[in-house]
């Protein structure tokens, strides 16, 4: 009987401080059709303002960003153009899953985990008389 494996590696890149994101594995491998979770841990605790993106590179190719999330978070994002991807923060916030369900052998890319600030830009009008 043969068996299909499927390797996943994460990077991580962050765009607050590289000591701020941790893969908790730096790599996974799973059977073909079987559920794997990549997971980040972040050093503190996520707030309204930390913003989490999960990317992936193909051998050769552009990284191409997958999804992303507040880390305030309490909810699953699904990536709308492929349903078996998914994004969440767990529960304490210190840590953001990508899950793919269903793995297959093209999902066997490197992956990225990145984070930034998100700063909340205000509009601002100004009249000038002259």
């Amino acid at each position: 009987m043969k068996c299909k494996c499927t390797c996943f590696k994460t990077i991580l890149y962050a765009g607050i401080s590289s000591e701020d994101l941790t893969s908790l594995k730096n790599e996974e491998i799973g059977l073909e059709g079987t559920s794997v979770t990549l997971s980040c841990k972040y050093s503190r605790t996520a707030n309204v303002r930390d913003y989490f993106y999960w990317y992936r590179q193909d051998t050769a190719q552009r990284p191409e960003f997958l999804l992303s999330i507040f880390g305030s978070d309490d909810i699953t994002k699904v990536d709308l153009l492929n349903p078996r991807r998914s994004v969440k923060m767990n529960e304490e916030k210190t840590r953001v899953d990508l899950m793919i369900s269903s793995a297959e052998v093209t999902d066997s890319v490197l992956y990225y985990c990145a984070s930034s600030l998100f700063l909340k830009h205000s509009k601002m009008s100004m009249s000038i008389n002259i």
